[in-house]
């Protein structure tokens, strides 16, 4: 037994670390793409039921050769079971592409910047936690970073003479904060999910893309994209909103690159959060949203004010504060834990002698 353990350990690191790298640069392609895509469409939600569709047919072609193993069939078992994991996913995909149509891809991660301070109140909520007072204060520098970049950065940009300095969309950042609540509860809800499919994130991502896509298709109706649909496909000569490329192409291109990038990070982000933990999945998107910031200025030419430095800053910096203390936590609590068991490991030894 020890021998195992010890053996586990590097390999374990090691599927972590590369796990983490899997898991940013699949997430920052995707969101750079999305946001290429989304510029130019006006139906978001048909996008992203394009995209679940794309995935499944991967999923599917990687079962048949052999590349992976795919369950064969759905029952109500599954289906209630994993409910909960998809009305959550439903909701925060479509709030994150609704979030990212009007906000800058730099302000992305301010906009969605309250998933700290809203994990933590769910733990304590759902799980009965008490934050200690270190985790309140790397709450509190979080949300600071929040209302700076939201406050700050809108009144730069109003007062600002030069026309690139856009101020940051209210609807957006509502759809953030919509999009942080599901965030939340989603690094919950994928833990207590596994089980239902034995415990396989390859699984759990095909069922999770697959009644994705079923439960996404009324709500496209239902949102009034209909119209916009038939246009898009009976009209693909039609301009693109943002010029260039006409929306059809944009779409079709965007679609396939989307389409693959949220295959590889359906299985990278279960993988994150199976393989390491919700803090250092949550840590992970703290660095990719910084990363997307200066992928923004770069591919989008978005302007970084003061304000929005400042608040990507706060966020970035609360976020691993929190790490720091949550991983001071974990050695503690090892430490303590080793302390009895060496006292039982001499226990033997005077017990042999009295016999």
């Amino acid at each position: 037994m020890p021998t195992d353990t010890a053996n586990e350990k590097p390999a374990s690191r090691a599927k972590v670390a590369g796990t983490v790298v899997f898991y940013l640069v699949a997430a920052i392609a995707m969101v750079v793409a999305n946001k290429w895509v989304l510029n130019g469409t006006k139906t978001p939600l048909f996008f992203l039921l394009v995209q679940l569709i794309i995935a499944c047919v991967l999923f599917l072609a990687c079962h048949i050769f052999g590349f992976l193993k795919l369950p064969r069939s759905v029952d109500m078992h599954i289906i209630r079971g994993l409910a909960p994991l998809i009305a959550c996913n439903v909701l925060g995909l479509s709030f994150n592409n609704y979030c990212l149509k009007y906000v800058d891809a730099s302000f992305y991660q301010v906009a969605r910047g309250l998933v700290l301070p809203i994990t933590v109140a769910t733990s304590a909520v759902l799980i009965h936690t008490r934050p200690s007072l270190k985790v309140l204060t790397a709450c509190a520098l979080v949300t600071a970073g929040f209302f700076v970049g939201v406050l700050l950065d809108r009144a730069s940009s109003d007062s600002a003479s030069s026309k690139s300095a856009v101020p940051p969309s209210l609807i957006g950042v509502f759809f953030g904060v919509l999009s942080s609540f599901t965030t939340a509860l989603l690094a919950v809800v994928i833990k207590s999910c596994l089980p239902v499919v034995g415990n396989s994130a390859v699984d759990l991502a095909w069922y999770n893309n697959l009644l994705s896509a079923v439960a996404l298709a009324p709500l496209i109706i239902l949102a009034g994209e209909g119209p916009d649909i038939m246009d898009l496909l009976f009209s693909p000569s039609a301009p693109s909103i943002t010029g260039g490329m006409n929306a059809f192409d944009t779409f079709v291109y965007g679609s396939a690159i989307t389409g693959l990038f949220g295959f590889l990070i359906n299985i990278a982000g279960f993988m994150s959060i199976k393989v390491t933990s919700p803090i250092t999945h949550m840590v992970s998107s703290a660095v990719k949203g910084v990363l997307q910031s200066i992928l923004g200025v770069w591919f989008f030419h978005d302007v970084i004010s003061s304000g929005r430095a400042t608040s990507i800053a706060l966020i970035l910096f609360g976020s691993i504060y929190y790490t720091w203390i949550k991983n001071q936590e974990v050695v503690e609590r090892e430490r303590r834990e080793s302390l009895p068991m060496s006292k039982t490991s001499y226990e033997p030894v005077p017990s042999k002698e009295k016999e």
